[in-house]
């Protein structure tokens, strides 16, 4: 097996291990028997454990930004946006892989280190959001980023919830509830010309 065939198979492995368990619980042990190697393996390509969760954080983390840029840049009808973008929460939370566990729900956030990349990761996705906001309505960048700021709250803790809730009301109905609420606020921002 490649090394990165290898390492994608550990990740997949540790994936499981710490959704199930949170990271406190989770033990190199367990994601060494799920991925169906030795420990020895396992530390060839994480050092610790640390190292394991802080690399699935990360590729979770990176997803979510690009699944929200590429929302945003679905279309350059802002009400579409708006759902596409709420959407796309909702699809980072639902992740049949639940990776995105890792981001919204980590046990480690107390770690600077993991917070920061959470953190940075829902920054990336306001700026994406500030920016659409700055260009498409002619707000100054302040007040576009306080909306952004907004949109994604909006966004993260409804999904959030949402997931929480059973996946209550269904998706879809769900998705239209968030998205016209986001609409009827943002949508008096009206698309600026030019």
């Amino acid at each position: 097996m490649t090394r990165s065939a290898r390492r994608a198979q550990l990740l997949d492995a540790a994936r499981e291990v710490f959704g199930a368990h949170g990271y406190h619980a989770a033990a190199m042990d367990e994601i060494a028997e799920r991925a169906g190697v030795s420990k020895p393996v396992l530390y060839q390509h994480f050092p610790g454990k640390l190292d394991l969760y802080r690399a699935l954080v990360q590729g979770a983390a990176d997803d979510m930004v690009r699944t929200v840029r590429a929302a945003i840049r679905s279309t350059t009808d802002n009400k579409a946006r708006v759902q596409a973008t709420i959407q796309a929460y909702f699809d980072v939370v639902s992740s049949r892989d639940g990776a995105m566990r890792l981001v919204f729900e980590t046990d480690t956030r107390a770690t600077p280190e993991i917070a920061g990349l959470v953190d940075r990761a829902t920054s990336d996705c306001i700026d994406a959001v500030t920016e659409a906001v700055t260009n498409d309505a002619g707000l100054e960048p302040e007040r576009a980023r306080l909306l952004a700021v907004g949109l994604v709250g909006l966004s993260t803790t409804a999904a959030r919830y949402w997931l929480d809730a059973g996946l209550q009301p269904p998706r879809e109905d769900a998705i239209t509830l968030m998205s016209q609420l986001a609409w009827r606020g943002i949508g008096g921002f009206p698309r600026q010309e030019g």
